[in-house]
């Protein structure tokens, strides 16, 4: 092994298109190019973030290297999000790394999106200890992971329909605001009592999630309310954002509750982009105090999509030699455990 291990990472799954490079387990660059396109229809439109995908990808691995003082011929391995995410997204970052990886002569590393995101808590100082668990929150997933080591992790508990962040944006959509519409809310949210209003928690076995039947309860809401008064919604956004929050807060911190008693942990995590949302880091931080917990939170930039995090999960396989064949393919739909 020589003495620096130097790693491409391509982060591609949905609409941040992203490149980082780590040299001995150091980020040394971290390019993320967001999607604007999206913002007029609502949501993420699949074929569109495919084709910016195509447009970005080469400038901002190019950046990525530029800024981490590298040439290209110096990169030992190329990592990339093999999965969760969409198709055409994933294809894109694939196939770019494969043929950066046979162009070079150099071996390829697949990542699973959803270990990434945990792993993002490797990237900077403090770290958790083995073993912790991590509440890994996003628009497209909500798991519950025991970490027994940074490539050893059990998916606990995860959803059963939605994702807390889908919650948050249908949510937001509902209310009048523009997409991406999660930051909206929180922002309202310290504006307003969460005590205004009273909305479902979903009561599911174990540590399993449900989101669906708290965005139809607000949908009703939200109808019965301006039948009775036009401007209900403009005139109480703030008592409605911060009580709705408050809900999904409460509905996954009791199941994280639940599980650190269980497990006997008292090193929680949290991670994905929801992980940037102030009230639930500030919910975490309380019950934390109350339960006697060590709590760990990455920085704002490493909870969104980001190539930083592939790269710190690409770090720990490269040191296992844990390389991929060039006939992988992206995976939609890749399991953590």
């Amino acid at each position: 092994m020589s003495k620096q291990n130097i790693i491409l990472a391509i982060e591609s799954s949905c609409d941040e298109t992203s490149a980082a490079v780590i040299i001995n387990g150091q980020i040394k660059s971290n390019i993320v190019s967001t999607q604007l396109i999206h913002e007029k229809y609502g949501g993420v439109v699949p074929e569109l973030a495919s084709r910016a995908h195509q447009q970005h990808i080469l400038p901002v691995v190019n950046r990525a290297i530029e800024q981490a003082k590298i040439g290209k011929n110096e990169v030992e391995a190329v990592a990339f999000t093999r999965g969760p995410g969409l198709l055409g997204s994933l294809l894109v970052g694939t196939s770019f790394a494969k043929a950066f990886a046979l162009a070079n002569r150099i071996p390829l590393i697949e990542v699973n999106h959803m270990q990434a995101h945990v792993l993002a808590h490797f990237l900077d100082a403090p770290q958790p200890g083995f073993p912790f668990l991590c509440l890994t929150v996003s628009g497209g997933h909500t798991q519950l992971v025991l970490v027994e080591d940074h490539l050893k992790m059990k998916v606990i508990g995860e959803t059963r329909d939605d994702a807390v962040g889908e919650a948050f944006d249908k949510a937001a959509k509902m209310l009048g605001l523009p997409y991406p519409g999660g930051p909206l809310i929180d922002k309202q949210a310290q504006m307003g009592r969460a005590d205004a209003y009273e909305f479902p928690i979903s009561e599911m076995p174990g540590y399993e999630f449900s989101f669906s039947g708290i965005k139809t309860a607000l949908l009703y809401f939200l109808q019965k309310q301006v039948k009775l008064d036009a401007d209900f919604i403009d005139e109480n956004m703030a008592d409605i954002c911060a009580s709705y929050q408050a809900a999904l807060i409460e509905s996954l911190l009791r199941k994280l509750k639940k599980a650190a008693k269980n497990y006997k942990i008292k090193e929680v995590a949290i991670a994905g982009g929801v992980a940037a949302n102030s009230g639930l880091r500030k919910a975490l931080q309380e019950m934390a105090l109350e339960k006697g917990w060590k709590v760990y939170i990455p920085d704002f930039a490493y909870c969104t999509d980001n190539a930083a995090m592939i790269a710190m999960a690409a770090h720990y396989k490269f040191l296992k030699r844990e390389f991929t064949a060039q006939t992988v393919s992206a995976l939609p739909r890749y399991s953590l455990s």
